[in-house]
This record gives structure tokens, C-alpha cells and sequence, in this order.
């Protein structure tokens, strides 16, 4: 199995954190469909609780909820995820992966149902980057003004 890569958004504040997995942590989440939920002790994230919304494979295919299995298929879309529609009527034949996460799954996107004590941020070690950037911005900032 490749290396895993958990992309996950925070609802609360709009923004995403990635986090890469080991293969033993990304045994839990082979076999699991989109829109399943999944705790978040399996990752390091105690108390919290995520929903599986998408992914990709290891050749960038989108992962599409209403496609069952692991497979790649070549589907004629006309509306709905991983297909952009520029005129009425047009319809685009798109290669597209299945709704379950196979072995050759690279990248899972996950949404916070519920929140645990700590912030996402914090559990993966960025809040205090993102900190600490912003206090440079600001005295940035201050010293063009001046």
C-alpha cells in the first residue's frame, strides 16, 4: 500500500490540514466508503469524529460518491462532482474511481463532525507556526507604515 494522505478541513474556522499516515494507520480506512464516518483515535485526533467526503488514487483520478467499488471507470457526466459543465447540454466522458478506499488510494479528504479537546491545529503542530508567522506579518506591516 502507498503512503496515505489525510487532507482535513475544519469547519469551525475554513481551513484544511494535511497529514500523511503510515501504513499501519491507513489499514483503518481501506474498505470504507465516502460519507462513512470514522473516530479519530485511529489518526491521533482523541475525541473527534470525521466524514469521509473524497479522495484520489495514486494517477489523480477523483474518487465520485454514486460509482460503487474501487474500480476506474469512464463515465459520461453531465453534472455533480469532478466535472465542470460550460454549456447547457454538454456532456464530458471523465475517468473517475469508485466510492470505496482500495490500496491504491492516495489521498483521503475528511470533514470534522465533531470536535475533541484540542484544535486541529494543534494536535498536528501548526498553530504555533501560524502564530508565529502572524506576529511577523504584523510588525512587518508596522515597520512599512512608519
Amino acid at each position: 500500500m502507498t503512503e496515505l494522505k489525510l487532507v482535513i478541513n475544519d469547519v469551525k474556522n475554513g481551513k484544511s490540514y494535511s497529514k500523511a499516515l503510515s501504513e499501519t494507520e491507513s489499514e483503518n480506512l481501506v474498505n470504507l466508503k465516502m460519507k462513512d464516518k470514522v473516530k479519530g483515535e485511529h489518526f491521533g485526533f482523541h475525541g473527534y469524529e470525521f466524514e469521509i467526503t473524497g479522495g484520489t488514487d495514486k494517477a489523480g483520478f477523483p474518487m465520485r460518491y454514486d460509482l460503487e467499488g474501487n474500480t476506474r471507470k469512464k463515465a459520461l457526466l453531465s453534472k455533480g462532482p469532478c466535472v465542470k459543465i460550460k454549456e447547457r447540454g454538454m456532456r464530458l466522458r471523465k475517468t473517475i474511481r469508485g466510492n470505496t478506499i482500495a490500496n491504491d488510494t492516495s489521498q483521503v479528504n475528511l470533514k470534522v463532525l465533531t470536535y475533541g479537546k484540542d484544535s486541529v491545529a494543534k494536535l498536528l503542530g501548526k498553530e504555533e507556526e501560524l502564530s508565529s508567522k502572524e506576529t511577523s506579518e504584523r510588525t512587518e506591516k508596522k515597520e512599512k507604515k512608519e
